[in-house]
């Protein structure tokens, strides 16, 4: 090839993106989330009131405050900033999800501040309260006979609409910034800082994405705490069946505890940071969660039961160790979203669940200082 023949370098227009993301809205949207963070972020540390004789310290992180009335707004909001930040939405760009839950009434809440169109992918049997509520929040509800394809329909209509599926399974543990920033874990840590025992002997957390439980793992680590990092898993889920080597014949199906446990596990959970996994009886939860009313007002969803379960668990054990210290948890969201469903005695026994053993395991629990469980 002689010079006269070299081929001439192809135009700069033809390497630059077809649709470049227009970086002033870019830059907006990102202002309207970090303004949210500064309104919202930082929640309340509850100290329960223990009986008389008690060594250890209980303590809430009321996540049911945020603006969405739940834990799952401060994971909405990275995974916008994250989805925002790579470039994956722009002006209008339609956001999908796979969710029936408060995942999705956050992300709707975030899609309507930055104006984009939001659809939450989910099964058809959904309840219409939960409908409502994403609808409330401005967002739109696909529904799908088969749970286990609300993945791969959520991916053919973000393909189908040149959307954004956001997919909190695969995105929770790398959109938020574990090392601090003002996650959920630098925020338990500097409120627990003036507290008898500043670090905890404990962290119970449930696993939905595995994202919390991801950040709280890493972040003790990266400060050289020595808390111990618990999750706790319902009936049916894969996670503890997975963290424990399998289970022969054991085919997960899927939580009934609302906000926890997967029929598979999810890209977000990872299990090198998990100390130590409990399994927690469906009907265990439950009782937690009505114990919890009774005992010190504090009204919470089930999954906040299933992790409060596993908390009196662990405090006995210290108890009966002679070792003083604090356990943190989570209120996940407030009860009062479901009137319907957990909190109504009738569909309770309509899933064939009976809290009367577990309301005596806690009772004795509180009382005692001592697990029957």
């Amino acid at each position: 090839m002689t010079s006269e023949q070299v081929a001439a370098p192809r135009p700069l227009d033809d390497v630059l993106p077809a649709r470049p993301a227009d970086r002033a809205w870019t830059d907006e949207a990102v202002r309207r989330l970090t303004a949210d963070a500064n309104r919202s972020a930082d929640t309340h540390l509850v100290k329960l009131d223990l009986p008389p004789g008690w060594a250890v310290e209980i303590y809430l992180k009321d996540e049911s405050t945020h603006p969405t009335g739940s834990l799952k707004h401060r994971l909405a909001r990275s995974l916008f900033l994250h989805a925002l930040c790579n470039g994956s939405l722009r002006e209008g760009t339609a956001v999908i999800e796979a969710s029936s839950g408060s995942t999705a009434v956050s992300e709707a809440y975030f899609a309507r501040m930055l104006g984009l169109p939001f659809v939450a992918v989910m099964h058809r049997d959904t309840s219409p309260e939960k409908i409502a509520l994403i609808e409330r929040e401005g967002g739109s509800c696909h529904l799908v006979d088969d749970a286990a394809a609300v993945y791969d329909v959520s991916r053919e209509l973000a393909e189908r609409h040149d959307g954004w599926f956001m997919d909190q399974f695969t995105y929770a543990e790398r959109a938020t910034d574990w090392r601090g920033n003002n996650n959920i874990a630098e925020s338990v840590f500097d409120q627990l800082a003036l507290e008898p025992h500043p670090v905890p002997e404990w962290v119970v957390v449930g696993a939905g994405t595995g994202g919390t439980s991801a950040t709280i793992g890493r972040y003790v680590r990266l400060r050289g705490f020595a808390t111990r990092l618990c999750v706790v898993d319902p009936d049916g889920s894969a996670f503890l069946p997975s963290f424990v080597g399998g289970r022969e014949g054991f085919a997960p199906c899927g939580s009934r505890i609302e906000g926890i446990g997967r029929p598979r596990v999810e890209p977000s959970f990872v299990p090198g940071v998990v100390d130590r996994m409990m399994g927690v009886p469906d009907a265990a939860s439950v009782a937690a969660m009505r114990f919890l009313l009774r005992e010190t007002a504090l009204s919470c969803g089930p999954s906040t039961g299933t992790a409060m379960y596993a908390v009196l668990r662990l405090a006995c054990e210290l108890r009966s160790a002679g070792r003083p210290g604090s356990i943190v948890t989570l209120l996940c969201d407030d009860g009062s979203r479901y009137a319907d469903t957990y909190c109504d005695d009738a569909w309770v026994t309509a899933q064939g669940w009976d809290t009367t053993p577990y309301d005596r395991v806690l009772e004795h629990a509180w009382g005692t200082g001592e697990w029957t469980g």
